[in-house]
Protein backbone atom coordinates (compact mmCIF):
# COMPACT_ATOMS: atom_id res chain seq x y z
CA UNK A 1 0.00 0.00 0.00
CA UNK A 2 2.83 2.39 0.87
CA UNK A 3 5.77 0.87 -0.97
CA UNK A 4 8.84 3.11 -1.03
CA UNK A 5 12.58 2.77 -1.52
CA UNK A 6 12.84 2.07 2.24
CA UNK A 7 10.38 -0.83 2.20
CA UNK A 8 12.20 -2.34 -0.76
CA UNK A 9 15.66 -1.76 0.73
CA UNK A 10 14.89 -3.40 4.06
CA UNK A 11 12.27 -5.90 2.91
CA UNK A 12 9.53 -4.52 5.17
CA UNK A 13 5.82 -4.01 4.56
CA UNK A 14 5.44 -0.42 5.78
CA UNK A 15 7.84 2.57 5.61
CA UNK A 16 8.16 2.86 9.38
CA UNK A 17 11.27 2.35 11.53
CA UNK A 18 11.21 1.99 15.29
CA UNK A 19 13.76 4.36 16.75
CA UNK A 20 16.38 2.71 18.94
CA UNK A 21 15.70 3.76 22.54
CA UNK A 22 18.19 3.09 25.31
CA UNK A 23 16.82 0.47 27.66
CA UNK A 24 13.50 0.22 25.85
CA UNK A 25 14.46 -1.26 22.48
CA UNK A 26 14.84 -4.80 23.74
CA UNK A 27 13.96 -8.05 21.99
CA UNK A 28 10.26 -7.87 22.86
CA UNK A 29 9.70 -4.38 21.49
CA UNK A 30 11.99 -4.82 18.47
CA UNK A 31 10.28 -8.06 17.45
CA UNK A 32 6.82 -6.55 17.93
CA UNK A 33 7.70 -3.66 15.61
CA UNK A 34 9.12 -5.99 12.98
CA UNK A 35 6.18 -8.38 13.25
CA UNK A 36 3.87 -5.44 12.62
CA UNK A 37 5.52 -4.92 9.21
CA UNK A 38 8.02 -2.23 10.18
CA UNK A 39 11.74 -2.30 11.03
CA UNK A 40 12.58 -2.72 14.70
CA UNK A 41 15.97 -1.44 15.84
CA UNK A 42 17.75 -2.66 18.97
CA UNK A 43 19.83 -0.24 21.05
CA UNK A 44 23.23 -1.94 21.44
CA UNK A 45 24.56 0.37 24.22
CA UNK A 46 22.10 -1.41 26.53
CA UNK A 47 24.67 -4.21 26.72
CA UNK A 48 28.06 -4.18 28.40
CA UNK A 49 29.63 -6.69 26.06
CA UNK A 50 29.13 -8.54 22.79
CA UNK A 51 27.70 -11.67 24.40
CA UNK A 52 24.91 -9.68 26.01
CA UNK A 53 24.04 -8.26 22.60
CA UNK A 54 24.28 -11.68 20.98
CA UNK A 55 21.80 -13.18 23.44
CA UNK A 56 19.29 -10.38 22.81
CA UNK A 57 19.65 -10.71 19.03
CA UNK A 58 18.87 -14.41 19.35
CA UNK A 59 15.81 -13.58 21.43
CA UNK A 60 14.60 -11.36 18.59
CA UNK A 61 15.10 -14.22 16.15
CA UNK A 62 13.02 -16.46 18.40
CA UNK A 63 10.20 -13.92 18.30
CA UNK A 64 10.20 -12.93 14.62
CA UNK A 65 11.39 -14.03 11.22
CA UNK A 66 11.04 -10.49 9.89
CA UNK A 67 13.90 -8.04 9.23
CA UNK A 68 15.28 -6.07 12.18
CA UNK A 69 18.38 -4.06 12.93
CA UNK A 70 20.90 -3.02 15.57
CA UNK A 71 21.81 0.57 16.40
CA UNK A 72 25.41 1.52 17.22
CA UNK A 73 25.73 4.69 19.29
CA UNK A 74 28.66 6.95 18.44
CA UNK A 75 27.68 9.58 21.01
CA UNK A 76 30.07 10.35 23.87
CA UNK A 77 29.49 7.88 26.69
CA UNK A 78 30.38 7.63 30.36
CA UNK A 79 31.65 4.12 29.65
CA UNK A 80 33.40 2.87 26.50
CA UNK A 81 31.03 1.26 24.00
CA UNK A 82 32.61 -1.78 22.27
CA UNK A 83 31.18 -0.97 18.85
CA UNK A 84 33.77 -3.02 16.97
CA UNK A 85 32.74 -6.10 18.97
CA UNK A 86 29.08 -5.26 18.40
CA UNK A 87 29.62 -5.08 14.65
CA UNK A 88 31.32 -8.46 14.70
CA UNK A 89 28.35 -9.98 16.53
CA UNK A 90 25.93 -8.42 14.04
CA UNK A 91 27.80 -10.09 11.20
CA UNK A 92 28.08 -13.41 12.98
CA UNK A 93 24.36 -13.41 13.78
CA UNK A 94 23.46 -12.15 10.27
CA UNK A 95 21.59 -9.07 11.45
CA UNK A 96 19.95 -7.59 8.32
CA UNK A 97 20.41 -3.89 9.17
CA UNK A 98 23.02 -1.87 11.05
CA UNK A 99 22.27 1.72 12.04
CA UNK A 100 24.77 4.22 13.42
CA UNK A 101 23.89 7.47 15.14
CA UNK A 102 25.77 10.37 16.68
CA UNK A 103 29.18 11.18 15.29
CA UNK A 104 30.61 10.23 11.90
CA UNK A 105 30.55 6.48 11.24
CA UNK A 106 33.47 6.71 8.82
CA UNK A 107 36.03 4.95 11.11
CA UNK A 108 33.70 1.96 11.47
CA UNK A 109 32.64 1.65 7.83
CA UNK A 110 35.34 -0.87 6.81
CA UNK A 111 34.09 -3.20 9.56
CA UNK A 112 30.41 -2.61 8.79
CA UNK A 113 30.95 -3.32 5.12
CA UNK A 114 32.60 -6.67 5.83
CA UNK A 115 29.13 -8.15 6.28
CA UNK A 116 25.93 -8.20 4.25
CA UNK A 117 23.90 -5.87 6.47
CA UNK A 118 22.27 -2.82 4.97
CA UNK A 119 23.70 0.36 6.51
CA UNK A 120 21.73 3.42 7.61
CA UNK A 121 23.01 6.42 9.55
CA UNK A 122 20.86 8.71 11.71
CA UNK A 123 21.86 12.36 11.98
CA UNK A 124 20.46 15.82 12.71
CA UNK A 125 22.21 17.96 10.08
CA UNK A 126 21.90 18.02 6.31
CA UNK A 127 25.66 18.22 5.84
CA UNK A 128 26.07 15.01 7.83
CA UNK A 129 23.49 13.28 5.63
CA UNK A 130 25.42 14.40 2.56
CA UNK A 131 28.66 13.08 4.07
CA UNK A 132 27.33 9.59 4.86
CA UNK A 133 25.73 9.40 1.42
CA UNK A 134 29.15 10.09 -0.09
CA UNK A 135 30.58 7.32 2.08
CA UNK A 136 28.19 4.80 0.56
CA UNK A 137 25.41 4.54 3.13
CA UNK A 138 22.36 2.66 1.87
CA UNK A 139 19.99 5.16 3.54
CA UNK A 140 19.96 8.05 5.98
CA UNK A 141 17.65 9.18 8.77
CA UNK A 142 17.33 12.89 9.48
CA UNK A 143 15.82 13.92 12.82
CA UNK A 144 14.47 17.34 13.66
CA UNK A 145 14.24 19.50 16.77
CA UNK A 146 11.01 17.74 17.80
CA UNK A 147 12.60 14.34 18.38
CA UNK A 148 13.28 12.73 21.72
CA UNK A 149 16.83 11.86 22.65
CA UNK A 150 19.43 13.83 20.68
CA UNK A 151 17.94 16.39 18.26
CA UNK A 152 21.21 18.08 17.38
CA UNK A 153 22.47 21.56 18.20
CA UNK A 154 20.84 23.67 15.48
CA UNK A 155 17.17 23.71 16.56
CA UNK A 156 15.84 23.02 13.05
CA UNK A 157 12.53 21.19 12.65
CA UNK A 158 11.81 18.05 10.65
CA UNK A 159 9.55 20.09 8.36
CA UNK A 160 12.69 21.86 7.10
CA UNK A 161 15.33 19.16 7.46
CA UNK A 162 13.46 16.43 5.61
CA UNK A 163 12.97 18.21 2.26
CA UNK A 164 16.45 19.76 2.45
CA UNK A 165 17.94 16.31 2.89
CA UNK A 166 15.80 14.80 0.14
CA UNK A 167 17.04 17.53 -2.19
CA UNK A 168 20.67 16.93 -1.19
CA UNK A 169 21.15 13.16 -1.46
CA UNK A 170 20.13 10.41 -3.86
CA UNK A 171 19.79 7.63 -1.28
CA UNK A 172 16.53 6.90 0.59
CA UNK A 173 15.71 9.37 3.37
CA UNK A 174 13.81 8.60 6.56
CA UNK A 175 12.37 11.51 8.55
CA UNK A 176 12.23 11.53 12.35
CA UNK A 177 10.76 13.84 14.98
CA UNK A 178 7.07 14.39 15.73
CA UNK A 179 5.60 11.33 14.01
CA UNK A 180 2.91 9.28 15.74
CA UNK A 181 0.04 8.76 13.28
CA UNK A 182 -1.15 8.48 9.69
CA UNK A 183 -1.15 12.25 9.26
CA UNK A 184 2.56 12.31 10.03
CA UNK A 185 3.34 9.48 7.65
CA UNK A 186 1.51 11.18 4.78
CA UNK A 187 3.24 14.47 5.61
CA UNK A 188 6.67 12.85 5.54
CA UNK A 189 5.99 11.18 2.20
CA UNK A 190 4.72 14.50 0.84
CA UNK A 191 8.00 16.11 1.91
CA UNK A 192 9.81 13.55 -0.23
CA UNK A 193 10.95 11.20 2.52
CA UNK A 194 10.81 7.44 1.95
CA UNK A 195 9.55 6.70 5.45
CA UNK A 196 9.46 7.76 9.08
CA UNK A 197 11.28 6.80 12.27
CA UNK A 198 9.26 6.77 15.50
CA UNK A 199 10.50 6.33 19.05
CA UNK A 200 8.13 8.08 21.44
CA UNK A 201 4.99 6.48 19.97
CA UNK A 202 6.44 2.99 20.42
CA UNK A 203 7.55 3.94 23.93
CA UNK A 204 3.85 4.22 24.80
CA UNK A 205 2.82 0.67 23.88
CA UNK A 206 2.00 -2.51 25.76
CA UNK A 207 5.27 -4.14 24.66
CA UNK A 208 7.38 -1.22 25.90
CA UNK A 209 9.32 -1.82 29.13
CA UNK A 210 8.65 1.73 30.33
CA UNK A 211 7.09 1.73 33.81
CA UNK A 212 3.31 2.28 34.05
CA UNK A 213 3.99 5.56 35.87
CA UNK A 214 5.92 6.78 32.84
CA UNK A 215 3.18 5.74 30.45
CA UNK A 216 0.60 7.49 32.63
CA UNK A 217 2.71 10.66 32.53
CA UNK A 218 2.87 10.41 28.74
CA UNK A 219 -0.92 10.25 28.42
CA UNK A 220 -1.25 13.53 30.32
CA UNK A 221 1.61 15.37 28.59
CA UNK A 222 0.99 18.42 26.41
CA UNK A 223 2.98 20.09 23.66
CA UNK A 224 5.12 22.04 26.16
CA UNK A 225 5.92 19.09 28.42
CA UNK A 226 9.33 18.25 26.99
CA UNK A 227 12.49 20.33 27.19
CA UNK A 228 15.96 20.37 25.64
CA UNK A 229 18.78 20.10 28.18
CA UNK A 230 22.56 19.53 28.10
CA UNK A 231 23.22 22.43 25.74
CA UNK A 232 26.09 23.55 27.96
CA UNK A 233 27.97 20.30 27.29
CA UNK A 234 27.05 20.34 23.58
CA UNK A 235 25.00 17.17 23.84
CA UNK A 236 21.44 18.39 23.34
CA UNK A 237 18.85 16.01 24.70
CA UNK A 238 15.07 16.36 24.54
CA UNK A 239 13.54 14.87 27.65
CA UNK A 240 10.31 14.81 29.60
CA UNK A 241 9.79 18.10 31.47
CA UNK A 242 9.94 16.58 34.93
CA UNK A 243 11.56 18.00 38.11
CA UNK A 244 15.00 16.50 37.30
CA UNK A 245 14.96 18.08 33.81
CA UNK A 246 14.00 21.46 35.26
CA UNK A 247 16.79 21.10 37.81
CA UNK A 248 19.31 20.37 35.04
CA UNK A 249 18.21 23.49 33.14
CA UNK A 250 18.69 25.57 36.29
CA UNK A 251 22.11 24.02 36.93
CA UNK A 252 23.21 24.77 33.37
CA UNK A 253 22.02 28.37 33.70
CA UNK A 254 24.38 28.88 36.63
CA UNK A 255 27.31 27.18 34.89
CA UNK A 256 27.32 23.72 36.48
CA UNK A 257 30.18 21.39 35.59
CA UNK A 258 29.73 18.08 33.79
CA UNK A 259 30.44 16.27 37.05
CA UNK A 260 27.66 18.21 38.76
CA UNK A 261 25.24 17.52 35.91
CA UNK A 262 25.99 13.80 35.97
CA UNK A 263 24.46 13.61 39.43
CA UNK A 264 21.11 14.19 37.72
CA UNK A 265 21.54 13.03 34.10
CA UNK A 266 23.47 9.83 34.85
CA UNK A 267 22.23 6.54 33.45
CA UNK A 268 21.44 5.08 36.87
CA UNK A 269 19.04 7.89 37.70
CA UNK A 270 17.43 7.65 34.27
CA UNK A 271 16.86 3.92 34.68
CA UNK A 272 15.15 4.51 38.02
CA UNK A 273 12.80 6.96 36.36
CA UNK A 274 12.06 4.94 33.22
CA UNK A 275 11.92 1.40 34.57
CA UNK A 276 11.12 1.78 38.27
CA UNK A 277 8.61 4.59 37.81
CA UNK A 278 10.49 7.00 40.08
CA UNK A 279 9.88 9.92 37.75
CA UNK A 280 11.58 12.41 40.07
CA UNK A 281 14.78 10.34 40.14
CA UNK A 282 16.26 11.23 36.75
CA UNK A 283 15.70 12.45 33.20
CA UNK A 284 13.83 10.50 30.51
CA UNK A 285 14.22 10.96 26.75
CA UNK A 286 10.90 11.89 25.16
CA UNK A 287 9.87 13.69 21.97
CA UNK A 288 7.32 16.45 21.44
CA UNK A 289 5.14 13.82 19.77
CA UNK A 290 4.11 12.73 23.28
CA UNK A 291 1.47 15.46 23.17
CA UNK A 292 -0.37 13.52 20.44
CA UNK A 293 -0.45 10.23 22.35
CA UNK A 294 -3.64 9.40 24.22
CA UNK A 295 -3.59 5.62 24.65
CA UNK A 296 -1.31 2.65 25.30
CA UNK A 297 -2.16 0.06 22.61
CA UNK A 298 -0.19 -2.91 21.35
CA UNK A 299 2.43 -2.19 18.68
CA UNK A 300 0.38 -4.01 16.04
CA UNK A 301 -2.59 -1.74 16.74
CA UNK A 302 -0.42 1.38 16.51
CA UNK A 303 0.88 0.37 13.10
CA UNK A 304 -2.49 -0.73 11.73
CA UNK A 305 -4.02 2.56 12.85
CA UNK A 306 -1.27 4.61 11.22
CA UNK A 307 -1.61 2.79 7.91
CA UNK A 308 -5.42 3.00 7.99
CA UNK A 309 -5.32 6.74 8.72
CA UNK A 310 -2.69 7.34 6.07
CA UNK A 311 -4.66 5.43 3.46
CA UNK A 312 -7.83 7.36 4.28
CA UNK A 313 -5.95 10.64 3.90
CA UNK A 314 -4.41 9.45 0.62
CA UNK A 315 -7.84 8.66 -0.77
CA UNK A 316 -9.25 11.97 0.43
CA UNK A 317 -6.43 13.88 -1.24
CA UNK A 318 -6.91 11.89 -4.44
CA UNK A 319 -10.54 13.00 -4.55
Amino acid sequence: MFETRITRLFGIKYPIIGGAMMGLSDARLVAAISNAGCLGLMASPMFENKEGLRQEIRKVKDLTDKPFGVNLSLFPSARPIPNEDFIAVCHEEEVPVIETSGRSPEPLLPLIRQGKAKFIHKCARVRDAIKVASLGADAVSIVGFECGGHPGMDDVTTLILAPLTVDSVSIPVVAGGGFVDGRGLIAALALGADGIVMGTRFMATKESAAHPNVKEWMLKAGEADTVVIQRSIRSNSRVAKTPPAIKVAEMEARGATLEELMSVIGGGQGRQAMFEGKIEAGTMACGEAVSLIRDIPAVQEVVERIISEADAIRQKLAR
